[in-house]
């Protein structure tokens, strides 16, 4: 019997190890954004209520960008209780609508006198078509981004020094920016299977670096900083949307190998409120660390192009 539970004893401990391994880092900073007001997209639940939460305990004004209202009531009363802080507020923001985006910046710009970070953190993982015939993947993780961040920089730059975090992936390393199917089909890929369902999520990852490498240089001198990064693989309900098989034979790989939700948003405050990275504008983050990236991912001549068409496809230009 004492072999059994000696044995038992020493998995535990190994398993509780390679949980703390799985994890990461965590943001070490202790920074109070009292007087400070902070945006979040999809924040209702998964690594960006985590995120609305601990930037919601250092005494900032959390608002919670999110498409369904219901979901981001319940969501504030979550944030309120576990923060212990009633500044935090819900905003209608539907990214798969360019005209959503825009009534969502012209309210928050009318009621809202500050904006000190603004966290892109919503994304999707499945087919489908925008508002606006965009690519669900393309017109919500970096197409709607990119128009709320552009029609909110006046205020960053009058509240500098601020920061604007995008929550990208690894998986951008499998992207490549096709603009001539962009051109045709409105998205970066075409197809139903998981092979092309996965690049395209890619893609629209790809797009998250590169867009933050080129914003990086236009905002030099504005004290406004911006950062892309990692969270890790994370056990959340971002693949709420795979079919059933799908979503069977991930929970059980994710219980072991993926962070938990709250591991998964340590990232993501690192590069919101980290002290001394102001340096480090416009590059990509894993593990609450800065990391090199491929070429394609800083390709300044990409980046640019990404940064016109966007403007002409959201009606910037």
């Amino acid at each position: 019997m004492s072999e059994i539970l000696l044995i038992a004893g020493v998995v535990i401990g190994v398993l509780m190890i390679f949980r703390t391994y799985v994890n990461g880092a965590r943001c070490k900073s202790k920074e109070k954004l009292h007087g400070k007001t902070v945006i979040v997209t999809g924040s209702n639940t998964g690594i960006g209520r985590v995120t609305a939460v601990d930037l919601a305990r250092r005494g900032a004004r959390v608002i919670l960008a999110c498409r369904n209202q219901t979901r981001g009531q319940a969501a504030v009363d979550i944030v309120q209780r576990e923060s212990r802080s009633k500044n935090v507020a819900y905003m209608e923001l539907d990214l798969a609508s360019l005209k959503s985006v825009r009534s969502f910046t012209e309210t928050f710009l009318k009621t809202e006198r500050r904006l000190d970070i603004l966290i892109n953190n919503a994304g999707v993982y499945m087919q489908g078509t925008t508002e606006d015939g965009f690519g669900l993947m393309f017109g919500v993780n970096h197409l709607g981004h990119f128009l709320l961040t552009n029609l909110l920089l006046d205020r960053l730059k009058e509240c500098a020094p601020s920061r604007i975090v995008t929550v990208s992936s690894y998986l951008h390393n499998h992207g490549n920016l096709d603009f001539d199917t962009l051109r045709t089909h409105k998205e970066f890929g075409v197809g139903e299977s998981f092979w092309n369902v996965f690049r395209i999520y890619s893609h629209s990852k790809l797009c998250n670096v590169l867009f933050t490498h080129e914003l990086a240089k236009r905002l030099q001198g504005t004290h406004v900083t911006c950062y892309s990064l990692h969270p890790g693989a994370i056990n959340s309900d971002l693949a709420r949307n795979l079919n059933k098989m799908s979503r069977r034979l991930l929970k059980g790989i994710a219980a072991l190998f993926f962070k938990d939700v709250e591991a998964g948003a340590q990232t993501t405050l690192h590069c919101a409120v980290q002290e001394g990275i102001e340096a480090l504008s416009g590059r990509y983050f894993s593990n609450c660390a800065v990391q090199k990236v491929k070429a394609m991912a800083q390709d300044d001549a990409v980046a640019k192009k990404l940064w016109e068409v966007s403007e002409t496809l959201s009606g910037l230009s």
